[in-house]
């Protein structure tokens, strides 16, 4: 009878522990997705009726929200000065592959590799943090700032977020690799499209049949954006997104597993 009521209590304990982590994972979410929602709006703008500001405007916009996800990872202590160098590392060595590789190859960059194995091994807010400001500092050291930039920053953070949400446990296995390998597919053609918005509203605008129009309803707009994007994106997508997975496919098992390593020594984990 004693064994029972121990048992139970036992269960007890680790139903409430397990509650009580997902409403602590709930709450570190919150800043992540306040920015997604935040980013979603500003690049949909052609949806919203009233149009939206100039890009020169949501230059300030982004960097403000990129701090702010930042800040707010530093006051949850999610992101300690330990993390926060290795954030500081994995951005510059993106951005030297990205200035290194400033001319992508029919689309594809190595820089979204990196990317990918950052959200998947140190989580979704990581993952968005290292793919957007990649994009920010790297298009800031070159001066190629336009209104594409907020478009390649959050579709870039993206991309991260979305590998980090895929983790189950830790691991650098095969089944690590496919996950990361099978986002990286999926994120190349999300990327596109993400980025081909812009083309599409601000050099397209009034063109026949793939342009944007003001006005328009939502089923016309995604008709419209449908064309452009087979049109003009598509093979480039497709070479992006199949060179995400040749580059994970090889380079991914000593990457995830030098991240984990770090990973771990960057955590502290109390045994009950």
């Amino acid at each position: 009878m004693a064994l029972h009521g121990a048992g139970c209590l036992a269960r007890a304990a680790a139903c409430a522990e397990e509650g009580l982590k997902a409403r602590i994972e709930a709450i570190a979410a919150m800043p992540l997705f306040a920015v997604s929602l935040l980013g979603a709006a500003c690049l949909a703008w052609p949806l919203l009726p009233g149009g939206a500001p100039g890009w020169t405007r949501s230059l300030p916009l982004v960097f403000a929200t990129l701090m702010a996800l930042l800040l707010a990872e530093l006051l949850l202590r999610r992101l300690d000065a330990r993390r926060l160098s290795l954030l500081a590392s994995l951005v510059a060595i993106e951005c030297a592959l990205r200035l290194a590789t400033s001319a992508d190859i029919e689309g594809f960059s190595p820089v979204f590799f990196l990317i990918l194995c950052a959200g998947y091994v140190l989580g979704p807010s990581f993952g968005f943090l290292a793919g957007a400001l990649a994009l920010f500092m790297s298009d800031l050291a070159t001066g190629l700032l336009g209104p594409w930039l907020p478009y390649q920053v959050f579709a870039a953070g993206w991309l991260g977020a979305g590998a980090g949400l895929l983790r189950r446990r830790p691991g650098a296995g095969p089944w690590d690799v496919a996950r990361v390998a099978g986002w990286g597919f999926a994120g190349g053609y999300l990327y596109g499209a993400v980025t081909d918005l812009q083309t599409w509203t601000f050099y397209y605008q009034g063109t026949p049949s793939l342009g944007w129009h003001s006005g328009m309803s939502s089923a016309e707009l995604a008709a419209a954006f449908g064309r452009f994007y087979i049109a003009t994106s598509l093979f480039f997508d497709t070479f992006r997104a199949t060179g995400n997975v040749l580059l994970t496919v090889i380079l991914a098992s000593p990457v995830l597993l030098a991240l984990e390593r770090f990973r771990r020594r960057f955590t502290l984990e109390v045994a009950a």
